[in-house]
């Protein structure tokens, strides 16, 4: 065992984390929140993960749920293709395992929304297999230890970065490892204010003895992130409001939204031209920003009070909804501001 896998298993038996509500469970909750905590951090995670299990206990009650019910509990939580991917590979599991939760590496990297180091993870977490994993915060531990440069996010530092943490995988007590790499990278190893004062690698760490932990990992490549603009239009009557469902794909994709129209001249009253719509009362509300890994999407609510329901409703994938049973729906998150504010009006 090298001194580094020794130094963070010794670290990880007294001073890691072991109140986590996924640890010392089956291969189900390991599975649940590793998809959970990809690109999400845990403090963030435990609340949705403790709601999503209690709904859905098992593998058998994930699949036999409806998309619309998983979305709705991972309402929130973002990245919605993970709700999306966890819900087919339970049915998968249902439908060609019997069930349950393959054991086999190359099965389990099989599944939707599984790469190669969430299997090593649920591998080595749940069955305590000898697996190397490189999240983003392993990444950032390796790169650093081992005085890596480059961005950790390119592919030839990337295969460095995975060679390093299979040279550094101990060959016993692999689940304790596993877990210690995780709470490094969460609780000292950080990006911003690491705690290398009580760092259990201190001595060994490339980046520390070179005074180049603030430089390392190297950051991403700048680029310009671009700014998107777009109109929701929340089509009301009396206190219902129209919801489509967004297509299977792309941001939100599942998720029940308003319409949405790209910004521009008229584009409103073309919308209600087409629909039939007549409007009794309209109101811009304020604009606000959401921000999403790779845009920013500018959103101006109107707020429209119709006489009458208009065609779009009896088409396939809109519905009308009492307010207080959309905030129950499958919504993205500023859907759900929007909502709330409406309904705070009401009272």
């Amino acid at each position: 065992m090298s001194d580094f896998s020794r130094l963070l298993t010794r670290w990880q038996r007294h001073y890691g984390r072991h109140d986590l509500p996924w640890q010392g469970a089956d291969v189900y909750p390991i599975w649940v929140s590793e998809i959970m905590l990809q690109q999400t951090q845990v403090a963030t995670v435990i609340p949705y993960y403790q709601h999503f299990i209690a709904a859905f206990p098992d593998i058998a009650a994930l699949a036999a749920a409806s998309e619309d019910q998983v979305l709705a509990h991972w309402s929130g939580l973002g990245y919605y293709a993970r709700g999306r991917n966890l819900h087919k590979a339970a049915q998968i599991i249902m439908a060609q395992h019997g069930g349950k939760f393959p054991r086999k590496f190359e099965l389990i990297i099989a599944l939707p929304g599984i790469g190669r180091s969430t299997a090593a993870a649920i591998c080595a977490l749940a069955y305590h297999e000898r697996r190397a994993i490189l999240d983003g915060n392993v990444k950032r531990l390796l790169a650093r230890y081992c005085g890596i440069d480059g961005w950790t996010g390119g592919k030839y530092i990337e295969e460095q970065l995975w060679k390093q943490a299979e040279a550094l995988l101990p060959k016993r007590d692999v689940a304790i490892y596993t877990q210690a790499l995780m709470d490094m990278g969460a609780t000292i190893c950080t990006r911003g204010k690491p705690k290398c004062d009580i760092c259990p690698v201190k001595l060994g760490c490339v980046a520390l003895r070179k005074d180049r932990v603030s430089g390392l990992p190297t950051p991403r490549p700048h680029k310009v992130i671009p700014e998107r603009y777009a109109t929701f239009l929340l089509l009301m009557h009396n206190d219902e409001i129209l919801l489509e469902k967004r297509p299977g794909s792309g941001i939100w994709g599942g998720l029940w939204c308003p319409p949405q129209l790209d910004d521009g001249p008229g584009v409103v009253e073309d919308y209600l031209l087409r629909s039939g719509s007549t409007v009794s009362e309209r109101q811009e509300l304020k604009k606000f920003t959401h921000i999403f890994t790779h845009f920013r999407l500018h959103i101006t609510p109107v707020l429209l009070q119709l006489k009458k329901k208009p065609l779009q409703a009896k088409q396939t994938g809109s519905v009308w909804m009492e307010l207080d049973e959309a905030m129950q729906a499958a919504i993205p998150t500023p859907v759900r501001k929007i909502l709330k504010t409406l309904n705070s009006a009401k009272y």
